[in-house]
């Protein structure tokens, strides 16, 4: 009987923790990433950006319906975004693009950076209404990893006005629906 009821606690223990788990599946993709952009593995780290995404956007609905949702689980999910979509797709295009235009290139990948973490304070900070206030960081964060594999198609010096129009639209204050 202490067997059976051992295991029924581990189960239940995993389960209250599986929006935890998907955030860290989240981050460790961001954070794979980083590393494989050091190691010029760029279209692989574009890759983990996108399975980042994925484990996000799953981690807040597994919270909502085991209804499991925690003040932990969201400040933890807010720093694994920071890299997952901040830092590694600023790093992705500065890596693979931006190098080339000096101090240019990496004050807007810095920018890129801040505007991502004010965006996440600001959502952390606010009641949510089913709309958020500003691009998420998960779209801008994704949206460059795409960029990024049309890189053979777009002007090189487009990816600056890329990165500073997706920081604007971050810390913008329009209102976009939660799909």
């Amino acid at each position: 009987m202490s067997f059976t009821k051992s295991v029924d606690t581990k189960k239940k223990l995993l389960l209250n923790q599986s929006a935890n788990i998907l955030t860290m599946l989240n981050l460790g993709s961001g954070s794979m990433a980083l590393i494989l952009i050091m190691k010029g593995h760029a279209s692989l780290a574009a890759g983990l950006i996108f399975l980042a995404a994925i484990c996000d956007m799953y981690d807040g609905k597994v919270a909502r319906n085991l209804n499991i949702s925690s003040d932990f689980g969201k400040q933890l999910d807010s720093l694994a975004d920071l890299i997952s979509f901040g830092v590694a797709p600023a790093l992705l295009i500065y890596q693979s693009i931006l190098f080339q235009y000096s101090i240019a290139g990496i004050l807007l990948t810095v920018m890129y950076i801040l505007c991502g973490a004010i965006r996440l304070a600001r959502f952390n900070v606010t009641t949510f209404t089913g709309n958020f206030q500003g691009l998420p960081i998960p779209a801008a964060g994704c949206l460059l990893a795409l960029f990024f594999l049309m890189k053979f198609y777009i002007p090189s010096v487009f990816f600056m006005f890329i990165l500073l129009g997706l920081s604007v639209l971050m810390i913008g204050t329009f209102k976009v629906k939660k799909i």
